[in-house]
């Protein structure tokens, strides 16, 4: 309607799951929110959340490798602590799993910084698949209202409409 934001994907459709109600995520909701969007069709799965422990890693592992066996591809926020994810901890993630069903994702930024990274964005050589735009994202915000937001939440989504829209065309 050329008012607020626009999608990269005009063909797609969204299902929205509030797998966060209130403060941390939970592992079984997380597991929970996975499982029900692969059982609904999703092809791709936005993860626009993420924290330094998971006390019941293994459930979502169990949630991945069921999205993994469908051919879902699960797209991840890789976090704001501007850490290295190689080092640190950031949950969930694919460690340990095999299968290429999994993008983890920072922000980058028009800013002046090295490589174009976003200076809040995780990083990693090995635990960062790509960076996508994620600074100053015009984005949709409370009360019906718009404003630009920064973070590896609004990076992700970017990156899951690309692939949304590559395998819509394919």
């Amino acid at each position: 309607n050329d008012f607020g934001a626009k999608g990269i994907c005009s063909s797609c459709k969204i299902m929205s799951i509030r797998t966060v109600p209130n403060g941390d995520e939970r592992d079984k909701d997380v597991a929970n929110s996975i499982r029900y969007a692969v059982d609904n069709g999703a092809k791709v799965i936005n993860m626009s959340f993420g924290k330094s422990m998971s006390p019941n890693v293994e459930v979502v592992q169990s949630a991945v490798k069921y999205a993994l066996e469908r051919n879902v591809l699960l797209v991840h926020a890789a976090g704001n602590d501007a850490s290295d994810n190689d080092i640190t901890e950031n949950y969930p993630n694919d460690k340990g799993l095999e299968g290429s069903n999994w993008l983890e994702v920072g922000a980058s930024s028009f800013r002046s910084s090295p490589m174009l990274i976003a200076d809040f964005s995780n990083y990693g050589k090995l635990g960062i698949d790509l960076f996508s735009p994620g600074d100053e994202i015009y984005s949709t915000y409370t009360d019906n209202g718009y404003k630009p937001a920064s973070g590896t939440s609004m990076a992700s989504p970017v990156a899951a409409g690309v692939a949304a829209y590559v395998w819509s065309y394919y």
